[in-house]
């Protein structure tokens, strides 16, 4: 019984307790109104607790490995370069866009070990994130950090068509770990991975991402880009 109230009784992100909060209290006084509209608001309360769950993960703790920042799915996987604020050139790179619809875990974690190198948020427009140019005109949190190889890497938290909130905790010179959490983005979103040169993604579109558990890349191996098809 304890373990299976561990599994339901997930952990709340502590920026999504104010609106749990709030959420709760409209509730009890629209049951005091009226009870059908408390029952609505009832439903809405338990939905804002799933949203903003906040689940323990294991991440893989191998050097060189490079895990999913989000839970969503694997949009797009194709060269691009990424965001001009992080200074890191012109020549494209590998990027693997992982879409969050409102009903995934929207925790973000750390893809790898490292130090951050740069940070730069940027307002923009708040059109679906699933598409391909949600990546240049949305609102955004850039980030460029350097592996312990001295390889960089970049990965980006993008607003989505309702994502009003974009929440990052890091800062300059921070270390980090694989899988630490670093943020969320609030009510559907995207992230975007841009691995180093020569480093090819081991999922494929439509993979289920989770985060701080899937492996997107090995910085290590020799490996060719996996392919995929739906069976």
């Amino acid at each position: 019984m304890p373990e299976l109230l561990k599994r339901i009784l997930v952990p709340i992100h502590r920026e999504g307790r104010i609106f749990v909060a709030i959420f709760a209290l409209v509730t009890l006084l629209a049951w005091l109104v009226w009870s059908p509209i408390g029952l609505v608001g009832t439903v809405l309360t338990l939905w804002c607790i799933y949203f903003f769950r906040d689940p323990v993960r294991v991440t893989p703790t191998r050097a060189g490995l490079i895990v999913s920042p989000a839970d969503g799915i694997v949009e797009t996987i194709a060269p691009a370069k990424p965001p001009e604020e992080l200074e890191m050139g012109d020549a494209e790179r590998t990027r693997v866009s992982i879409f969050m619809n409102i009903f995934d875990v929207h925790v973000n974690r750390i893809p790898t070990d490292g130090v951050i190198t740069k940070l730069s948020y940027r307002a923009g427009k708040f059109v679906n994130a699933s598409i391909d140019k949600a990546s240049e005109d949305n609102e955004r949190q850039s980030v460029r950090m350097v592996t312990p190889d001295g390889l960089e890497i970049a990965f980006v938290q993008i607003a989505g068509l309702v994502a009003r909130r974009i929440f990052c905790e890091l800062s300059l010179d921070q270390s980090v770990k694989t899988g630490e959490r670093f943020g969320m983005i609030r009510f559907g979103s995207r992230v975007d991975v841009y691995l180093p040169d020569g480093v090819a993604p081991l999922v494929c579109v439509g993979h289920r991402m989770v985060a701080g558990e899937t492996v997107v890349a090995d910085l290590t191996a020799n490996e060719a880009a996996r392919t995929g098809e739906i069976r």
